[in-house]
């Protein structure tokens, strides 16, 4: 039975990239939902895919395995998805991951961090590149509190990130992929010409 999970924040209204984030395309014909619903179901990781109300038609690309649930106030922050993808979490489970889709990793890369998550009792594992840590991040259960009791107004979980920064467990990569963060349409661009020529011509 698998019992890890990653909660896939995907909310938001996407204002500064004035284009729904979970449509842009990515590897494989995928766009970034799909593409990251399939990643973390091949690193064995279930996925608990936070939409709102503007793309709930995006469930549709949910691969069968993903659990997709609904947002209705997104504007009350990426707080208020994370807390509405808790209220999907087995009491019972091993890791829980929580991740952006606008921060695109390959499964290799999810199955590294868990491989070292399930290895250690750190509360958090994080990739770093160069030493600067990147996401996304994996959490222990004895985190699991410290989750259900996010609030906006207290930093929501950049404090728990804090409270934990001195016991988080570090995993080094060699690419800088692991700090991707697909933000603006600069980055967008900028990530998705370094995809393989064959990839990108797929796309035009």
């Amino acid at each position: 039975m698998i019992n890890n999970f990653a909660i896939v924040l995907a909310a938001g209204a996407s204002t500064r990239m004035n284009s729904c984030k979970t449509s842009l395309m990515w590897r494989d014909r995928k766009n970034l939902l799909s593409y990251q619903v399939e990643e973390f179901l091949l690193a064995g990781i279930t996925p608990i895919v936070v939409l709102g109300p503007h793309n709930w038609e995006r469930r549709a690309d949910c691969l069968p395995g993903s659990i997709a649930v609904i947002n209705n106030q997104p504007s009350d922050g990426k707080t208020s998805s994370i807390l509405i993808g808790l209220k999907h979490l087995p009491r019972h489970f091993h890791t829980l991951v929580i991740s952006a889709v606008d921060q695109p990793r390959s499964a290799w890369i999810y199955q590294k961090l868990l491989q070292a998550s399930e290895s250690s009792d750190a509360p958090i594992t994080a990739p770093t590149y160069q030493g600067k840590m990147g996401h996304p991040l994996f959490f222990s259960p004895e985190v699991l509190p410290k989750l259900e009791n996010l609030r906006e107004e207290s930093f929501g979980l950049r404090q728990v990130v804090q409270d934990f920064h001195p016991n988080i467990q570090q995993v080094e990569f060699d690419t800088s992929d692991v700090l991707m963060d697909l933000n603006t349409p600069e980055s967008y661009q900028s990530e998705f010409i370094k995809l393989p020529t064959i990839a990108v011509l797929n796309y035009l």
